[in-house]
């Protein structure tokens, strides 16, 4: 008999609430108990201990599902992290546009979180039913994904200049009734017998919808790394839960990573087209997918720094 025997499915979920409740738990009671601007210590502690619990997470899917497993988890896990990188510069514009003051802004991104955890639950849950009907719509997201990386090597412009003229703020001030002026740290307040919004709700409620729009991209591009859906949602979900946390670091230094779009265009456009690889005679183990990924991402990464602190040498000298 195992001294180890391996978890069902059912408690295999359960594992991940329980892991996901106690992060939430403590990053709201413990954390940031008051409505304060972090520092940079306790935001770089916060952010590692997500990173460490997401990495150990996956050693504990190689451990129940496989090794193979694992490494899909990991390169689904890399992939959806760095897609929602976008969702930092509109995270930050979002804020500076309604003037949320730092001290409010964790309120916003944590309820945020738990709107994600739902919707891509939905979303999720959507896609896996469509590929177990219609196997053939694979084809169709890697065709999307191809399109969509091209599209995103050719497209110069930059994107979310105005965040005020986003058709989605435009859309949810028409039809919200929003305070011109923040109430502390409420999402409503009472004026007379109405109850009305206030521009932290407005904040979230943008947030969240961007979120939705960027899922697009994001939940082919994990169903054509694999279709499991444990893996599926899990990286996901630590990915935001992550990229969350590093939203204040990076926000003020995601404009230095100049290539980063160009690497990600390189990442979807790999991932969409590795369905049709096997047709041409090329294997491509997961071990592969998930060094080619951390390749292209850590390329670009590391060129747009070199890039960067040349511009800033030049304009010193």
């Amino acid at each position: 008999m195992e001294l180890l025997a391996h978890l069902s499915t059912g408690a295999l979920w359960s594992v991940f609430a329980v892991v996901v409740a106690v992060i939430l738990f403590l990053d709201l009671f413990v954390f940031h108990k008051k409505s304060e601007e972090p520092s940079i210590k306790s935001t770089l502690t916060i952010c590692a201990s997500y990173m460490a619990i997401a990495l150990l997470f996956g050693l504990f899917v190689i451990f129940e599902k496989g090794k193979d497993t694992g490494l899909l988890y990991y390169t689904g896990y890399l992939v959806e992290f760095s897609l929602s990188m976008d969702n930092i510069f509109v995270i930050s514009l979002v804020f500076s546009a309604l003037k949320i003051p730092s001290c409010y802004q964790h309120r916003v991104l944590f309820w945020g979180v738990l709107g994600a955890i739902m919707m891509r639950a939905i979303m999720i849950l959507l896609g896996a039913q469509l590929v177990s009907s219609f196997h053939w719509i694979l084809y169709v997201f890697s065709a999307f994904l191809i399109y969509t990386g091209v599209k995103m090597l050719m497209n110069k412009e930059e994107e979310h200049k105005d965040i005020s003229e986003n058709k989605v703020m435009k859309f949810l001030k028409r039809f919200m009734h929003v305070t011109p002026h923040l109430h502390g740290e409420h999402f409503f307040v009472k004026s007379g017998h109405k109850v009305i919004m206030t521009p932290l709700f407005l904040a979230l409620m943008t947030i969240e919808l961007m979120d939705v729009i960027f899922a697009v991209d994001s939940i082919p591009a994990i169903f054509l790394i694999t279709q499991d859906i444990f893996v599926v949602y899990t990286s996901n979900i630590f990915a935001i839960l992550g990229l969350r946390s590093l939203y204040f670091l990076l926000a003020a230094a995601v404009n230095r990573f100049v290539y980063l779009k160009q690497a990600l265009s390189c990442v979807l456009i790999f991932i969409g087209m590795k369905i049709f690889l096997p047709y041409i005679g090329i294997e491509m183990t997961n071990w592969m997918s998930l060094s080619v990924t951390f390749f292209l991402l850590a390329f670009g990464i590391v060129a747009s720094l070199i890039r960067t602190n040349h511009l800033t040498r030049v304009k010193k000298g």
